[in-house]
């Protein structure tokens, strides 16, 4: 079977720069255009103070890692979001079920529950 020929427009090419990463070959985007990647997205711009030495923290890390500190920030905000959704609906959880066991003297049909109702013990 003949295999395909690779297009310029690979990962590699943009990468290294074979498809022009200089000045001369960006331009800014129109407000238009900016507007339809967010709504794309579903970004929302938003404006927050913040301490500098937090910024500049920031900005030392995005460096450090080859990316935008903006993006950066963004990203530890839905982690950070994201994790402690995660954690107020195992609280629920394990609270209903506390609640379930209070009320009828078992553990909810399904067996084990989120966390453990006694602490672990050693075997003998």
């Amino acid at each position: 079977m003949k295999e395909k020929a690779r297009i310029p427009g690979t990962i590699e090419a943009w990468e290294s720069g074979a498809l022009g990463n200089t000045e001369a070959n960006v331009r800014q985007a129109s407000r238009d255009m900016e507007q339809e990647i967010d709504e794309a997205l579903g970004l929302q711009a938003i404006s927050i103070r913040l301490p500098k030495s937090t910024i500049d923290t920031y900005k030392a890390l995005a460096k450090m890692h080859g990316v935008g500190y903006q993006p950066l920030m963004r990203d530890a905000i839905c982690r950070w979001a994201e994790g402690e959704l995660k954690l107020m609906l195992i609280a629920s959880a394990e609270s209903k079920r506390q609640e379930e066991i209070q009320k009828t003297g078992n553990a909810p049909a399904g067996g084990g529950g989120i966390l453990p109702t006694e602490p672990m013990r050693k075997a003998a």
